[in-house]
């Protein structure tokens, strides 16, 4: 794989696991049903929290994984395998996260804590029982993109491209065109039949 094939690769991994991270806070993760007091409701209601609500860490990692697709580009060697260590473990932490929220999920007591404001005087139905999404699962696999791209970064920075290294030293070692010359000498006022005559030394009588 060429270079810019293999940090293609890293950049589509970062990009696609950013989504997976941050499409994972617009769902629902869990839900239950709640008893509402006032507001002119009587009874128990369902009672939804999205991924923002129960892991709100993920948005701020999904913005690291894209910000490291912009900065790998900037960066090289040294910094740019720091950054690929960073990136890795902002993967890790998302990853993390979201398995942790998916296998132990709040209680039913906490759903409408994390909902605010919004769920006003709601309190959990006695012996509700808390239903779970497999939203989580696309946070493990935006979080595990994000870590191997992040990984990627990190050991094979040598084998990434280099802004601007293929700009070094233009047309070098490409042999002039005599032709193209001679126009660019007409162009600057420069007669190039005339201007070896005048370089070549007299000689004696």
């Amino acid at each position: 794989m060429t270079r810019g094939g293999l940090f293609g690769v890293v950049a589509l991994a970062l990009l696609l696991g950013a989504g997976g991270l941050w499409g994972a806070t617009r769902l629902d993760w869990a839900s239950t049903r709640v008893a509402v007091t006032g507001h002119g409701a009587v009874g128990d209601v369902p009672l939804a929290v999205t991924g923002a609500q129960v892991a709100p860490v993920l948005v701020g990692l999904a913005v690291v994984a894209v910000a490291g697709v912009a900065a790998a580009v900037a960066l090289a060697g040294v910094a740019r395998r720091i950054l690929g260590v960073l990136v890795a473990a902002a993967g890790l932490g998302g990853l993390v996260v979201a398995l942790v929220s998916w296998l132990d999920p709040p209680s039913a007591a906490e759903l409408p804590g994390l909902v605010g404001s919004a769920a006003g005087g709601a309190a959990a139905v006695p012996g509700a029982t808390v239903s779970t999404t497999a939203a989580p699962l696309l946070a493990l696999v935006g979080g595990l993109l994000v870590a191997v791209g992040g990984v990627v970064l990190a050991v094979a920075d040598r084998r990434l491209p280099r802004m601007g290294a293929k700009y070094d030293a233009p047309g070098a070692g490409r042999p002039r065109d005599p032709e193209r010359t001679a126009w660019d000498e007409l162009d600057s006022g420069v007669d190039p039949t005339t201007e070896g005559a005048f370089s070549r030394p007299e000689r004696a009588d």
